[in-house]
């Protein structure tokens, strides 16, 4: 079976690679190249890395023209595999693939339609997640599903290892459905539309905290924006992010306003009031200043204890 692979981020490689382990990968469509840096150095994408090192054929469009068309045609594919491509395909290029086209999204969809179901799962305290591999629609993640696998969520993961986690079971799931397509023993099930619920696009300004949320939301936030943007706050005139925290469960007679740094408690970290619960904080980094553990924070610190975070009384 004739593979085109379309995908760019570090989420998509493991189901390039498996791909290409098991089936004849024609082309690999991927993300124009960046220019980055003082020395404005080109940098390649990590699927464009792993394509090249694989000796695969590499097409970086701008847009999926008539052009772009004409040279997938000339390949004669059957499928389209997509992992985290980042476009809308047309009718006239979905037209192209026999077999039609595949799409991994880490999500039992139909929830979490849209860019950031992994962060959505955790900010909105999912007991669990998945993978669906579904085909793919003019409008997007509404395809019929080939396959689904359950994951559990212990309430610790952050975007970064729930990715890594999703990057790695996803290439051993579409391997398995794109050979159930080949021998033609895959079973299609519709989506239930009224089912269906959406993530959006993430702005830096998503990871600012609000003090008044509890320390069980904001706790959420910390993981679901861990590696970017990270959960930040302000403190006096700098931004302050938090990297590391959890929910305190021990006893207190501390208390104060939602954002007060309270004080620390020596086996766990520093504690801030919320508006309903302490959240301790076990790593941070402010602006311009290496990231550091609570404790080598508070030493170079002045008078962060009793301080309020978020802008109020600063």
């Amino acid at each position: 079976m004739r593979v085109v692979f379309a995908g760019s981020p570090e989420i998509a490689v493991p189901s390039l690679e498996k791909v290409a382990l098991n089936f004849d990968i024609v082309g690999v469509l991927t993300n124009p190249d960046k220019v980055t840096g003082r020395g404005r150095k080109i940098k390649f994408n990590p699927v464009k890395t792993k394509a090249v090192e694989l000796n695969l054929n590499v097409l970086q469009p701008h847009s999926l023209n008539s052009e772009v068309r004409n040279t997938i045609i000339s390949l004669k594919p059957d499928i389209l595999v997509v992992f985290a491509y980042g476009k809308i395909f047309g009718p006239k290029f979905l037209s192209m693939f026999p077999m039609g086209g595949v799409n991994v999204h880490p999500s039992l969809l139909p929830k979490y339609r849209g860019s950031s179901p992994i962060l959505s799962a955790i900010i909105n305290g999912e007991n669990e997640t998945g993978i669906s591999i579904q085909r793919i629609n003019l409008e997007m993640d509404t395809g019929a599903l080939l396959n689904q696998q359950f994951i559990k969520l212990s309430g610790n993961e952050t975007t970064e290892s729930l990715s890594s986690f999703v990057s790695a079971e996803g290439a051993e799931i579409v391997v398995k459905t794109l050979k159930a397509i080949e021998s033609g023993s895959i079973n299609e099930k519709e989506q239930d539309h009224n089912l269906a619920t959406y993530c959006t696009k993430i702005n830096k300004e998503d990871g600012k905290i609000n003090w008044n949320e509890s320390a069980v939301q904001i706790y959420r936030m910390i993981r679901a924006y861990t590696p970017w943007p990270k959960a930040f706050t302000q403190y006096k005139d700098k931004s302050l992010m938090i990297l590391e925290g959890s929910v305190f469960n021990g006893e207190t007679d501390l208390s104060g306003e939602p954002g007060k740094v309270l004080g620390f408690d020596k086996d766990n970290g520093i504690l801030i009031q919320t508006g309903d619960g302490i959240l301790v904080v076990k790593f941070l980094q402010l602006q311009s200043k290496k990231a550091n553990d609570w404790k080598s924070f508070i030493n170079g610190t002045q008078n962060f204890i009793g301080s309020v975070l978020g802008g109020n009384n600063e």
